[in-house]
């Protein structure tokens, strides 16, 4: 199974060593495709995939997500990005374009809830989650043991409320300045201001969700005693609005009143996992772009 798995990332490599991602998000007109295919046909590129939305297109947002391949792409992105540029100015663009073959490196928080965690891990290791784990930070020492079995450093940094600025600033240090994506795999800390401005649409946290919702302590409990019906689960880029930025995923179950609260809490779980995961294997494929508070995901 370990040589099927190199076999495919391998092959995957070598199919990415010229494929480019390009997203874009401007006002909507004529035009736009048009321009932006035209653009790379003349600059020698070949589009494998295209996807487009036009929130209103008489005066709403368009936004585009296309990937391309480029011969000698590292030697021509430079060029090709300059080029772009007036383009982008023509129609009021924001754009990037992305090298498929440079792996967003990613740093997970966990405090002692593991779930999310081993479902991330797992991907990376069978090669769905094409990224880069770069580092895993935790306020408890529960994971270390697990965590470097699969060779990724791992960094204890005690919270308290007393020294939550300190702890902080010695994670940014941790991270340095290579880090893509922050990953908030059940990690039960509140994260301030401050640090969400150095990674501004870039830090995705999971936290159940109940219909209706339950807020503060033991949210299962709370849901049992109300019987409900349907739990879920969303992923979310964190914005200094608690539990409140751009949803990137959701999903639910239906449950019964003979779900105790332990078997509620394991449906939960899985929930959460799997949605987690979808989350920040959209972000690292460039497929999800952020307008206000919305998400539009091209998945």
């Amino acid at each position: 199974m370990e040589v099927h798995v190199k076999q495919n990332q391998t092959a995957r490599e070598e199919q990415q060593e010229n494929r480019a991602r390009m997203l874009i998000s401007c006002p909507d007109g004529p035009g736009i495709v048009a321009a932006v295919s035209r653009f790379l046909f003349e600059h020698g590129a070949n589009i494998v995939q295209s996807d487009q939305y036009t929130m209103n297109p008489a005066g709403g947002m368009f936004f585009m997500r296309v990937e391309f391949d480029l011969p000698e792409l590292s030697k021509n992105l430079p060029a090709l990005e300059s080029d772009f540029q007036a383009v982008g100015d023509q129609f009021k663009m924001e754009w990037t374009i992305n090298q498929v073959s440079r792996k967003k490196r990613l740093a997970i928080f966990v405090s002692k809830e593991d779930h999310c965690l081993v479902e991330l891990l797992w991907h990376w290791q069978a090669g769905d989650l094409d990224a880069d784990i770069a580092m895993v930070i935790s306020n408890h020492n529960d994971m270390r043991s697990y965590v470097e079995s699969f060779g990724i450093p791992f960094h204890h940094i005690p919270v308290t409320a007393d020294t939550k600025k300190e702890a902080e600033q010695k994670q940014l240090e941790v991270i340095g300045s290579d880090i893509d994506l922050i990953v908030l795999a059940r990690y039960m800390q509140i994260i301030s201001p401050l640090f969400i401005e150095h990674f501004r649409n870039r830090i995705i946290n999971i936290h159940h969700s109940f219909l209706p919702a339950f807020v503060g302590g033991k949210p299962y409990a709370q849901a049992y005693d109300r019987g409900v019906k349907i739990i879920g689960a969303t992923a979310h880029y964190v914005t200094e609005e608690l539990d409140g930025g751009p949803i990137i995923e959701q999903d639910v179950q239906r449950v019964s009143h003979s779900d105790n609260v332990s078997e509620l809490k394991r449906i939960g779980r899985t929930i959460e996992r799997v949605v987690l995961a979808r989350a920040v294997e959209w972000h690292t494929e460039d497929r999800v772009l952020v307008h206000q508070n919305k998400t539009v995901v091209f998945n």
